[in-house]
């Protein structure tokens, strides 16, 4: 009887009978083990037996139930966002295209300078950020800008500021093909409608297009109780009397906020007294004085008191504001004037404070009447003009003051 002389490989290679062999004697004893379970003949040679590996395998001894349960399949892990400052976390967080119009400027101008700042954290110089003004431009320059490719920075950010509403649809061609290095902002002076092509070009590109609607009533005093609690740091009972003493205007309420958290800051107390003194409706004198210098002619005094005004924290808008409600208080007592009533009659008929009312009973003793009514008319323009971006605010109040 020999054997194969071949050499095993490691523990899977064995070695081979090359002649048969009787089968082994009966046993019947337990420990025969499992030599009793051989076969009588094997394969004459050496086969290398391949173990594969399987999720069922354990190193536990044959014969010992294995508790191991096979390796499930990990889990897919959902698609990482860039949480980089300035850029959205999610494709739909913050579009790259934003079209902001509607009736309140201040809110459009506030939501540009927020959008703006956070893109700007992501530029690293100077060529990266495109502002452009919205009168006067020609779409083949916002197409130029929209489609030109950033040089140093992650993107480039294009804003166009205060584009006339009746030219909103002009521009319309230019934003047909936004590239994803170019995010755009666009704001519009005045209200456009949804089916403006401007519009429906910002939403084709993947854009948003936002509304800031008038406020007035309940909506504007809440948002000066919000503006005031939140960003100032004053109570909700201060910005009621500001939204009572000021004009229904956004940024003269906010101007006249900021004014009254700089005299808290400074450590003085904020009365009821020192609240009216500092609002504007506590300059009604100075007001006054303008528009004492204005009538019959304008001085150059009227220009320097509007300009105090002005430094003083009131909004230019806010003092053709109080112009024209003083002019056309002085044109109904010039009506009166001329049906015969006295200032006596005036006061009690009429529900201003005496005090107003006789200075206006003063001014239009020496006023003309159409006159009066022109000035109204010309305010009327500046204030369109301003709102539109046609005019600076400050020189356009100077250039009124003038033509008065």
């Amino acid at each position: 009887m020999t054997f194969c002389c071949q050499q095993a490989v490691g523990a899977a290679s064995r070695p081979t009978w090359s002649a048969p062999r009787s089968p082994p004697p009966p046993s019947s004893s337990h420990r025969a083990g499992p030599a009793a379970w051989l076969p009588a003949t094997r394969p004459a040679s050496c086969v290398r037996i391949r173990r594969g590996r399987s999720h069922w395998r354990c190193d536990r001894p044959r014969g010992v139930e294995c508790s191991r349960k096979p390796q499930e399949p990990r889990p897919m892990q959902p698609a990482r966002m860039s949480t980089m400052k300035g850029l959205p976390r999610t494709a739909r967080a913050v579009s790259t295209a934003l079209l902001l119009h509607g009736e309140e400027r201040f809110l459009v101008d506030e939501r540009a300078r927020a959008i703006l700042e956070d893109w700007r954290a992501a530029l690293v110089s100077d060529f990266g950020l495109e502002t452009m003004e919205g009168s006067g431009l020609q779409p083949a320059r916002l197409q130029d800008a929209v489609l030109q490719a950033p040089f140093l920075d992650p993107y480039r950010v294009v804003f166009v500021r205060m584009l006339p509403a009746n030219r909103a649809e002009s521009q319309a061609a230019a934003i047909a093909e936004i590239p994803p290095t170019t995010r755009l902002v666009i704001t519009v002076a005045g209200r456009i409608g949804a089916t403006n092509k401007l519009a429906k070009a910002i939403t084709a590109a993947g854009g948003a297009v936002e509304e800031s609607q008038h406020l007035k009533g309940r909506a504007l005093s809440d948002w000066a109780a919000k503006r005031a609690v939140e960003k100032h740091g004053l109570t909700p009972v201060i910005a009621a009397q500001v939204v009572r003493a000021a004009p229904p205007d956004l940024s003269v309420i906010d101007s006249e906020l900021t004014k009254l958290a700089a005299y808290k800051a400074s450590g003085a107390k904020l009365t009821n007294e020192a609240v009216t003194e500092l609002l504007a409706g506590g300059r009604e004198d100075e007001i006054f004085k303008l528009t004492d210098n204005l009538l019959p002619k304008p001085t150059a005094q009227a220009l320097e008191i509007a300009r105090n005004l002005t430094r003083s924290g009131l909004q230019p808008t806010s003092v053709a504001y109080r112009m024209a409600r003083h002019i056309a208080l002085v044109l109904e007592v010039k009506a009166r004037q001329e049906r015969g009533e006295s200032l006596q009659q005036v006061q009690s008929d009429m529900s201003e404070h005496n005090f107003v009312l006789q200075k206006a009973f003063d001014t239009a003793q020496q006023a003309n009447e159409e006159r009066l009514e022109q000035a109204l008319k010309q305010i009327r323009d500046y204030e369109w003009e301003v709102k539109s971006g046609q005019v600076d605010a400050e020189l356009g109040l100077d250039v009124l003051l003038t033509r008065l």
